[in-house]
């Protein structure tokens, strides 16, 4: 039996598998008025609830400029921004997560929230190509992160320790809203450890129409991929506020020098 894991002869005690079966603990968030119910089945999870005001202020700052019934697409969506949008801004979210433990907790907090006609989730990768293809993984863990779809490579794009290999699906942002799978978005947070130019590649067509108005996105500027994606973004017409990105930057930790840069289409 795999370390940590409960059956009948290891149970706590006093803990009936009937009990132990309806265990679900979850924690509530107010703002604004609003009230939010996340699912926390491990300390990740619940690391993630008790830190939301401070672990990314700038995400939520631009949440709160979302207008009601507007598209995001949440790409990379662990799941608490997803819900965080469609509560208190009752956007209308498209949420793309990849990672088999983090969709199904993603469904759960929409389940949770009463968000079945506000949130659609998808268990796939965006990126520059589409088609089967495997996501890495340090570990296989719910609120888990630094996830890659197709290579092997960390946040800094160097090589990681793959704990889990999981097969999965990738498409690029432009095919799907082409096709009419999804309509095309208003706003793009777009957070997933690394590979932020390939999905910024996969969405140049639709990043070209005047219907999207910002987006989020998580940069490392020591990557030339990264400072090169900024650019990009700039030529189209997106840009950013030094000030904000000073802001948003990490100034200790393993993640020291990333921020989240927010754009918007220059009027």
């Amino acid at each position: 039996m795999a370390k940590g894991c409960l059956n009948r002869m290891n149970l706590p005690p006093g803990l009936s598998l009937e009990q132990y079966a309806e265990l679900n603990p979850c924690a509530e968030i107010e703002a604004g008025g609003t009230r939010m119910v996340f699912a926390t089945p491990n300390v990740a999870t619940r690391w993630r609830v008790d830190t939301i005001y401070q672990k990314e202020p700038s995400t939520l700052e631009w949440i709160a400029t979302l207008g009601r019934d507007e598209i995001l697409y949440d790409v990379g969506a662990n799941g608490m921004y997803t819900i965080w949008a469609a509560v208190t801004r009752e956007a209308r979210v498209y949420a793309f997560e990849a990672e088999s433990q983090n969709y199904a907790l993603l469904n759960r907090n929409i389940l949770l929230n009463n968000l079945t006609e506000r949130v659609t989730a998808y268990c796939l990768g965006l990126s520059d190509k589409q088609g089967l293809t495997q996501l890495f993984m340090p570990g296989m863990m719910a609120g888990g992160s630094m996830h890659s779809v197709s290579e092997a490579l960390d946040y800094k794009q160097e090589p990681m320790a793959v704990g889990f290999q999981q097969g999965c699906v990738a498409f690029r942002l432009d095919d799907l809203v082409l096709s009419g799978a999804v309509p095309a978005p208003d706003h793009l947070k777009i957070d997933v450890d690394g590979i932020e130019p390939k999905i910024v590649a996969g969405a140049e067509k639709t990043l070209k129409e005047r219907a999207v108005k910002s987006l989020l996105i998580e940069v490392n500027p020591a990557l030339a991929d990264h400072r090169a994606m900024v650019a990009t973004l700039n030529e189209l017409g997106f840009l950013h506020d030094p000030v904000q990105v000073e802001r948003a930057t990490r100034k200790e930790g393993p993640f020291k020098g990333v921020a989240e840069y927010i754009f918007r289409r220059e009027t």
